[in-house]
């Protein structure tokens, strides 16, 4: 059994002020916002095909210039004219404290009455981290901020490239489908950063965006399924608090999220948050 260490996390960091309580909708995000977000290396290499193949780094990065940055181009002009990709999404500030593994979600902070609590699995490492490590606990008088997103591409996307691979257009579907695969990816990085600033320290944030994609920032955005908050059904705490029928996000079998390309996540500020596994 793990004994965790009480002094591991100092839970005496400045609490940012939120803009709002509550949740907000965003939708019509252009696309073109999004993707300087998307993880180019992921999007080429993984899931286009595009490796180096005997290539030096320069010779790469030319051929990827020359090549493959025109399919891009082109992805984005066209989803743009037929509304393909339809970026939305949502995001909010709550009241909260932590009691154990236990986040408390308050309806407000004056009175601290308990909307609904998540409950967080504890490393087995010799660390014995918690996602509520870095939250005030119940015993402190101030009450903390967590915040939460949940985003999408819409489902049109999905069906599009799907329609590609029925009519056997397998390298155009491959291009969709990866663009989809990553495009929410972005999306989420794009709606992170937003929080980051609402909070007021986005100017912490690496300056090149390739740097953020590798956590080079002020806190943690931690996705549901990871080691850290593996309970896929908890998502439906974080649809519930924001609203997601608005964005036409539901939680469907199996606990994943539908439409398909959709991702939420919470969003925490401690500076001392980052990944952790088992």
């Amino acid at each position: 059994m793990t004994t965790v260490n009480a002094h591991a996390v100092p839970r005496d960091n400045p609490i940012p002020a939120p803009p709002f309580w509550g949740s907000r909708c965003l939708e019509g995000i252009p696309l073109r916002a999004v993707v300087p977000y998307v993880n180019r290396t992921a999007l080429y290499k993984f899931q286009w095909g595009f490796k180096a193949a005997g290539r030096s780094s320069e010779e790469y990065a030319a051929w990827i210039r020359r090549e493959v940055d025109p399919i891009l181009t082109r992805l984005v002009t066209e989803s743009e004219a037929g509304k393909i990709l339809q970026p939305s999404g949502l995001y909010g500030y709550f009241p909260c404290q932590s009691e154990g593994n236990d986040l408390i979600i308050y309806h407000d902070a004056e009175s601290r009455r308990e909307r609904l609590r998540f409950t967080f699995p504890r490393q087995t490492s010799a660390r014995g981290l918690c996602i509520t490590d870095f939250f005030r606990e119940v015993t402190q008088e101030e009450v903390d901020v967590v915040a939460f997103q949940l985003v999408t591409i819409g489902q049109y996307a999905a069906d599009y490239a799907r329609a590609l691979f029925a009519a056997d257009r397998y390298q155009e579907y491959l291009f969709w489908h990866g663009l989809n695969v990553e495009g929410v990816e972005g999306l989420a990085e794009w709606l992170h950063k937003r929080v980051r600033t609402e909070l007021g320290f986005g100017r912490e944030d690496a300056r090149e965006i390739h740097e953020l994609i590798k956590q080079h920032y002020r806190g943690s955005r931690y996705s549901f399924g990871y080691p850290a908050c593996p309970n896929l059904a908890d998502q439906d705490k974080i649809l519930e608090l924001l609203q997601a029928e608005r964005i036409g996000v539901v939680l469907g079998e199996s606990d994943q999220l539908w439409p398909e390309e959709s991702t939420s996540a919470i969003i925490v500020h401690h500076p001392m948050a980052k990944y952790f596994g088992v």
